[in-house]
């Protein structure tokens, strides 16, 4: 069981990714293969196009069982997209007369008692978090585990996740369709911060956000317990089209631009440097003045952190974070966007990277230390976690929807309809172009941000 093989699925917005690891000897995650391909089928982090994306999981999977020299027949997925809510609950149970201090099978029973509780129709439990025990109405302090305490009756408040029904179907399939077995469903921000957090800033309380493609995932941390957890539809993809957008270019061209010359702070550029972009066909170079393109980025990802600001409010430990706000995933990588989110949440903010639980001898070390392969990294230390406890005779005190087997009673009716899914188009937005064209754009910019804040744009 020490040398068990783990792999990690990261079927994200912009990328699907990877990840074969195992326990190295120095109690690290050694990636052992890695294979990464475009994702084509995925919405906002929603699997749409079941084919589709089967056939990316398919190029991804084959990539690392190469590399590593392993057979891969079941994963741990990630999971993200604006269906994922949050909720407190609250749960008690007494305690059997035979059983003079609180057992492990109890606390089991309060645990898997919160999974019957009634949900809104289409919702399943894909987590419960533990927050705090009671025992005869006194609560415990987070050093004191219920086991072993003597009590009647045992109580205990907890943070639920939960997601659609249907859209964890579209998962299921397109996995399976890929040849492969679902392990267990992980929640992303909480795979990411496997990854990028430690103990110590848990304990301190933190704030990990992981800006993808199609998402931007939020979890709070306080006294080492997850205390807040939330997907927002806004991401890295969301800027990449307004610079498409507002600056009348390919989004390749829009990508490339947002990577190599682009800054969240308008401030942090000079006045008059421009990029020159080659024309379509015989079309003359087009030139974009930097300043312009860091209006469009700073609009857009100030829209993000605010909304980023809120959810860490919402959560109530926004006074009690001491480590601060950890940023990772792609769009950690955007120029100043460290400075732009210490200036909206006025919290100290760093850069997550996974090299700290990364072992040295993994394949592509230096490639794979990067805030984009957060996800991955963290579901292959997930599942590793789940594997040593289940050998170690260590209940879970949370488990995935999937363990659930949550697809056994669903209808044979809905069953086709998930079916039929992969047969239908994906849909796709149009968007219109500016017809203005010349070498300056401070024209279009006023335009596009005004749009921007008045109106709105369609994702």
């Amino acid at each position: 069981m020490a040398n068990e093989i783990i792999v990690g699925l990261d079927i994200g917005t912009t990328k699907i990714a990877c990840f074969v690891g195992m326990r190295g000897e120095n109690g690290k995650v050694k990636i052992l293969g890695f294979g990464k391909t475009e994702s084509i089928g995925v919405e906002h982090g929603v699997v749409k196009g079941i084919t589709q994306t089967a056939d990316s999981i398919t190029k991804a999977v084959n990539e690392a069982a190469d590399q590593a020299n392993v057979d891969i027949d079941e994963v741990w997925v990630g999971i993200a997209g604006q269906h994922i809510k949050s909720n407190p609950s609250h749960g008690s149970i007494m305690i059997p007369q035979d059983h003079t201090l609180i057992e492990q099978e109890d606390v089991e029973r309060l645990i898997k008692e919160q999974y019957n509780i009634q949900l809104p129709p289409g919702e399943e439990i894909i987590h419960v978090f533990p927050q705090q025990f009671i025992v005869d109405r006194e609560p415990l302090s987070r050093d004191i585990p219920p086991v072993g305490v003597a009590g009647k009756n045992l109580e205990a408040d907890f943070h639920m996740v939960t997601a659609n029904v249907q859209n964890l179907q579209y998962i299921k399939y397109a996995v399976e369709r890929a040849g492969l077995k679902i392990k267990g469903v992980v929640l992303e921000p909480v795979a990411s911060a496997k990854a990028v957090l430690d103990d110590s800033d848990r304990d301190a309380g933190v704030a990990m956000v992981d800006i993808g493609g199609g998402t931007t995932d939020v979890a709070v941390f306080h006294d080492g317990i997850i205390r807040h957890t939330s997907v927002l539809p806004l991401a890295g993809n969301a800027i990449t089209n307004d610079i498409r957008e507002g600056c009348n270019i390919l989004k390749k061209q829009a990508e490339s631009l947002k990577v190599k010359f682009g800054s969240c702070l308008v401030q942090a550029v000079s006045e008059n440097d421009v990029i020159s972009i080659p024309g379509i066909r015989s079309q003359a170079p087009r030139e974009i003045y930097v300043k312009t393109l860091a209006g469009i980025i700073n609009a857009r990802a100030k829209m993000i952190m605010e909304q980023v600001d809120y959810e860490i409010q919402l959560s109530g430990y926004h006074k009690k974070l001491i480590a601060g706000i950890v940023l990772t995933g792609g769009g950690a990588q955007l120029k100043n966007i460290k400075d732009l989110c210490e200036l909206i949440t006025t919290t100290d903010t760093r850069i997550g990277i996974p090299n700290e639980h990364l072992d040295p001898e993994s394949v592509s070390f230096a490639d794979l230390a990067h805030p984009m392969y957060a996800t991955g990294i963290g579901l292959v230390l997930y599942g590793l976690e789940k594997a040593e406890e289940s050998y170690d005779g260590t209940k879970e005190e949370e488990k995935s929807a999937f363990d659930n087997d949550i697809f056994k009673n669903m209808d044979e009716e809905q069953a086709n309809e998930v079916e039929k899914a992969e047969e239908q188009p994906v849909e796709r937005k149009k968007t219109s172009k500016t017809k203005e064209k010349g070498p300056k754009f401070d024209h279009v910019l006023e335009r596009f941000l005004n749009k921007v804040f008045n109106e709105g744009i369609d994702e």
